[in-house]
């Protein structure tokens, strides 16, 4: 069984749920926000730690968010295959070791990410780098962002991709232990939700509809490669 950790409502798990569906694998959603943390892992195989528009730096102002980061030290030390979305990238970070904080500039919508030379040796990654129609492999590939926080490289991680604007956008620790600062798990719907009131809505819609079938097919298949861990 996988435990989804939404750390609020409005931050869903997308594309992943309709996988862990089709697929019939199972999985229970806890709503942090509400005090619903998984406290026992011995259930579950793997846990995925969605995003939140607070910050890791703001524990004091959201204490759940220190329910959240034990479970994932739990799960972790459980050697639970475990996947951090955005604020989830950002916690495990921090569980790790690694000083999270603000950036100089937003990423918010549509920017190419760079696999590093371990991002191209990494199965995962590449699954993420292969172009689902014609199989070709490019180090560059559009990703759906919306940060602003960032975080320093944990000790013992392995680097995997950057950005022009962060340094950081997904790593490794160990190997089931994935954190992808950008959204993977993003759905046409939940884009429009997410920009309904933003000033360059009708830009971003265009360019998710020219993109999106070969985004979510290329989310499939990294989820293929991290169910299977």
């Amino acid at each position: 069984m996988i435990a989804i950790i939404k750390n609020v409502k409005e931050e869903g798990s997308g594309s992943i749920e309709t996988y862990l569906k089709k697929y019939r694998i199972p999985y229970k959603i806890f709503e942090a926000q509400e005090g619903e943390l998984p406290f026992s892992l011995d259930d579950y195989t793997g846990l995925i730690v969605m995003g939140g528009p607070m910050g890791v730096y703001e524990m004091e102002q959201y204490p759940y968010l220190r329910g959240v980061a034990q479970i994932i030290e739990k799960a972790i030390n459980k050697n639970l295959k475990v996947l951090g979305i955005c604020l989830g990238a950002q916690l495990i970070a921090h569980v790790l070791g690694a000083k999270v904080f603000k950036g100089p500039k937003e990423e918010i919508g549509w920017f190419e990410v760079e696999l590093t030379p371990q991002g191209l040796e990494d199965p995962l990654m590449l699954s993420l780098a292969t172009h689902p129609a014609t199989g070709q492999i490019s180090k560059k590939f559009k990703v759906f962002q919306w940060h602003g926080d960032t975080f320093d490289l944990p000790s013992g991680a392995i680097h995997l991709a950057r950005s022009t604007l962060y340094e950081n956008q997904a790593f490794k620790f160990d190997q089931k232990v994935y954190a992808l600062q950008f959204h993977v798990e993003v759905t046409k719907n939940i884009i429009a939700q997410w920009f309904e009131d933003f000033p360059l809505k009708n830009v971003i819609l265009k360019e998710s509809e020219e993109i999106y079938i070969e985004y979510s097919l290329r989310a499939k298949n990294f989820y293929d490669k991290f169910f299977t861990l």
